[in-house]
């Protein structure tokens, strides 16, 4: 029988991109929801659209009752309830998601038992950052026989090719302090700060700044051995990484006020579409890796770029989708990518999307 896979927020850039890259490369049909009435695109073959608003749970849970795989691409996560991920471990169904927020991630770890107990192999932070950043700290950490500090360092150009969701999923984390590991203790990170500029691929030099990203939370978590975690992040052109400098130290009372986050959001999507033709919509990440190797000191530095930071996004989830649904990957439990992926079918995936890590 064919197998079924629900998309929800698959109306959005993110989740139409998850949804095209399981098309393309399984035998799936694929059900995108969304809050609106019709789909926003056009829909492909073995493709079909549902009206859902999350909130409704009855409807929810019927939905996932009705397919075999369930991916939750419906942002920003810090403002998400649980109750999707609840709803697949309690009907058995297997979950993936595409999580940017430590607060919704945090929480989100709690259940794995009840996933391992239930027979549930949930996968979060699937995507880009997170996602094929954390398989790169694999990656790179396999090829040492010690790993001491992982420095991770992204650049995306305008819009990233997503939608309004990842600017306001950025305004939100300026909003608090977060933690990061620094000597092996966990410290206070004040947000978009100690900026540093960092030679990348596709854009060369580029200014990046402490950004409260996953990777912090789950590589210090599979990896207890690595001392240091750094995790920057940065925009093309660089006047915006200015912008979101000085909207960082805005009160804090007025970046958590929702409507001023939607009206930043929205003004920032439109200034992305006058600069995109210019920039591109592409990405850059860097990934550095000190330890030591045969005795000696080592660095590993490793780097992936492409031209749409969308499609890798959809690349990302679709390879873990993939597996899933082809019965290649089945691990119960709640696991961010690092933890499920091993580097071998990490490196085949990505292969299969014409992607490649440069090691430098």
């Amino acid at each position: 029988m064919t197998q079924t896979v629900l998309v929800l927020g698959g109306n959005g850039r993110i989740g139409r991109s998850v949804a095209a890259d399981i098309l393309t490369h399984t035998a799936a049909q694929v059900t995108v929801t969304g809050r609106r009435a019709a789909a926003a695109f056009a829909l492909a073959d073995r493709q079909i659209y549902q009206p859902l608003d999350l909130g409704d749970e009855a409807a929810v849970e019927a939905a996932i009752a009705q397919h075999d795989l369930i991916i939750h691409s419906a942002g920003p996560f810090r403002s998400r309830n649980h109750h999707v991920l609840l709803s697949c471990i309690a009907q058995g169904k297997p979950y993936l998601d595409v999580a940017d927020s430590p607060d919704y991630v945090t929480e989100a770890l709690t259940y794995r038992q009840s996933a391992e107990a239930a027979g549930v192999t949930a996968v979060i932070s699937t995507g880009i950052f997170p996602g094929i950043s954390g398989s790169m700290v694999r990656q790179g950490i396999e090829q040492l026989d010690q790993a001491e500090a992982v420095h991770l360092s992204y650049l995306v150009a305008g819009s990233g090719g997503a939608g309004v969701t990842v600017m306001r999923t950025t305004f939100i984390e300026l909003q608090t302090p977060f933690q990061s590991k620094i000597g092996g203790q966990w410290r206070t990170i004040e947000p978009y700060s100690d900026r540093e500029v960092i030679e990348f691929p596709r854009y060369g030099k580029g200014g990046v700044y402490w950004f409260n990203t996953i990777e912090a939370l789950t590589v210090a978590d599979t990896f207890p051995e690595v001392k240091t975690i750094i995790t920057k992040f940065g925009s093309v052109p660089d006047y915006y990484n200015r912008l979101t400098w000085l909207m960082a130290r805005m009160p804090k009372a007025v970046l958590k006020n929702p409507q001023v986050i939607e009206s930043l959001s929205h003004i920032s999507y439109r200034m992305t579409q006058v600069t995109d033709p210019q920039t591109g919509v592409g990405i850059s990440m860097r990934i550095q890796i000190d330890g030591q190797k045969d005795g000696k000191n080592a660095t590993y530095l490793a780097t992936f770029d492409h031209a749409d930071t969308a499609y890798c996004a959809g690349s990302g989830t679709g390879a873990v989708a993939q597996l899933i649904l082809a019965g290649r990957l089945t691990k119960p439990g709640i696991w961010p990518v690092e933890q499920a992926l091993s580097t071998e079918l990490f490196e085949e995936t990505l292969a299969e999307r014409g992607l490649t890590v440069d090691r430098v």
